[in-house]
C-alpha cells in the first residue's frame, strides 16, 4: 500500500536513525572507565535501559523534569548494585554522559540508503524530544544533518511529543501541509499517536518490536519503508 501525495517526511533522530543504544553503551564505557566503576556494561544496560525508557516516558508527560530525568536513571540503576554514589558524582557522570554521547554516531542499518533514496524527491526534517545540547552535534557529528531542511526540537518548542503543538510548530517552519507529510518514528506513543493526532499520516519503525495495533502501518527495518513511499 503506497502512501501518496506527500511532500515532506519528518523523523524521529534517537533509535529510529541514531542508534542511540549502540551509541549510548560506548559512552557508558568511557564513563565507567574514567570513574574507576567496577560493573560489567552489559549488566548495568540491562538494568539502566528499562528505567531509562521509564523515565523518559514521564518526561514526555511532564511528571518529571530534566534534572530529575538526567539524575533519577541513574540513581536507580546503581541503587540496584548496591552503590549510592554521591550526588555530586551523579551530575558528574550525567554530564559526562551527554558529553560522551555524540562521540560515537553508529546510524541505524540502512539508515543511510533510505536517506539517499527519499531525498531527491521529499523535504526532511527532524522532529526530536532529544536534549537540544547534543542532538544538533549528533546530525553533524553522522554526517547526516544536510539531509535535512530543519530541525525541531522539544526544548526549544517547550514541549515534547506527542504533544500537538510541537507537530504543529515543525508543519510550520517547515512550510509543510498536514495532508501532504509524513511522520517516521519508533515510539508509538510519542511519534505515530502524536502525529495521527493531528492528522499527519505515520510510519513505526518498530524498533523497540512492541505489539502494535493493527491498522498501525509498522516496518522493522528501515529499508522496508521504500515500499511504502
Amino acid at each position: 500500500m503506497k502512501i501518496e501525495k506527500i511532500d515532506h517526511i519528518f523523523f524521529d533522530l534517537d533509535h529510529t536513525l541514531w542508534d542511540f543504544d549502540r551509541n549510548s553503551a560506548l559512552a557508558f564505557e568511557l564513563m565507567f572507565d574514567k570513574f574507576n566503576i567496577q560493573i560489567s556494561i552489559d549488566q548495568f544496560l540491562s538494568v539502566y535501559q528499562p528505567i531509562n525508557l521509564r523515565y523518559w516516558k514521564l518526561y514526555r508527560e511532564e511528571q518529571v523534569t530534566k534534572t530529575e530525568l538526567r539524575r533519577g536513571r541513574l540513581i536507580e540503576a546503581f541503587a540496584v548494585f548496591g552503590k549510592r554514589l554521591p550526588l555530586e558524582i551523579i551530575d558528574a557522570l550525567s554530564d559526562d554522559y551527554i558529553n560522551f554521547l555524540p562521540l560515537n554516531n553508529y546510524l541505524i542499518n540502512g539508515a543511510i540508503e533510505l536517506l539517499e533514496y527519499l531525498m531527491p524527491k521529499y523535504q526532511m526534517h527532524i522532529i526530536t524530544n532529544g536534549f537540544k545540547e547534543v542532538q544538533h552535534t549528533k546530525l553533524s557529528n553522522a554526517k547526516i544533518n544536510h539531509y535535512f531542511k530543519t530541525v525541531t526540537n522539544s526544548e526549544e518548542v517547550g514541549v515534547k511529543k506527542p504533544n500537538p503543538i510541537i507537530f504543529e510548530h515543525a508543519l510550520k517552519v517547515s512550510g509543510a501541509d498536514i495532508d501532504k507529510s509524513l511522520m517516521i518514528g519508533d515510539n508509538y506513543e510519542a511519534d505515530i499517536i502524536g502525529a495521527e493526532a493531528l492528522g499527519i499520516r505515520a510510519i513505526c519503525f518498530n524498533y523497540h518490536q512492541e505489539e502494535l495495533p493493527g491498522e498501525a502501518i509498522q516496518v522493522s527495518a528501515l529499508n522496508q519503508i521504500k515500499s511504502y513511499i
